[in-house]
């Protein structure tokens, strides 16, 4: 669930800083729905497992982050101060095992649009898998031996609609197969993996719009 940002903006001098955008993954596979608070504000509430937040506005700064068990303000799970620069559009993904978690952020970078072209980086955070990679049906390697964290630059596909496999860098074995994804021009796409390596049913691909589609700086 999301909270409105602007009881952030109680006074006019404090949105002066450029502004960067920020949403939230939940990417901890055995966590509790959680509730995150910047600077003792509740932002988010209630965001399960393979949840995204929605993007919201943040001046450029120092914040601190805590994230609870939602619905708790006590034994935080994580308290720490983040840097967020100023005119970025990021991802923030709470990854590790709970309750030993931690944060990674992810930049969604602002580039230029390619003309009938989609727009695809591939995020690895399955915990405990191998290196991974990441191919379209019948078709290329889009990546290939990412880790646990990696994160790749964007590269271009024709609009159509794919099937992506995942499988492991080192034996060849595929882990993921999702069919019928439709990707549109002139739009930019993060897939990530989350999940268990270890318990096939739990591993999946998490496929959104990311906002530097439609976000403006």
């Amino acid at each position: 669930m999301f909270i409105s940002p602007y009881s952030f903006y109680s006074n006019f001098y404090r949105i002066q800083n450029p502004i960067s955008y920020m949403r939230i993954l939940n990417a901890s596979t055995n966590s509790p729905a959680l509730d995150v608070y910047l600077n003792n504000r509740l932002l988010y509430r209630n965001l399960n497992f393979k949840a995204f937040s929605d993007y919201i506005p943040l001046p450029s700064g120092t914040y601190n982050v805590t994230i609870f068990p939602s619905g708790t303000t006590s034994n935080a799970v994580f308290n720490r101060a983040i840097f967020i620069p100023p005119e970025k559009i990021w991802t923030t993904a709470v990854i590790g095992t709970y309750p030993n978690i931690n944060i990674l952020p992810i930049e969604d970078e602002i580039r230029p649009k390619l003309p009938h072209k989609a727009l695809v980086k591939f995020v690895n955070l399955s915990q405990d898998s191998s290196n991974l990679n990441l191919s379209i049906q019948n078709g290329r390697t889009l990546f290939s031996n990412i880790p646990y964290r990696g994160v790749t630059d964007y590269v271009d596909l024709d609009p159509n609609t794919y099937t992506f496999n995942v499988t492991d860098s080192n034996t060849g074995n595929r882990l993921i197969y999702v069919p019928n994804i439709r990707l549109t021009p002139n739009r930019f796409y993060s897939i990530y993996t989350v999940g268990n390596a270890s318990e096939p049913s739990n591993l999946q691909l998490l496929i959104p719009l990311d906002g530097n589609s439609y976000l403006r700086l």
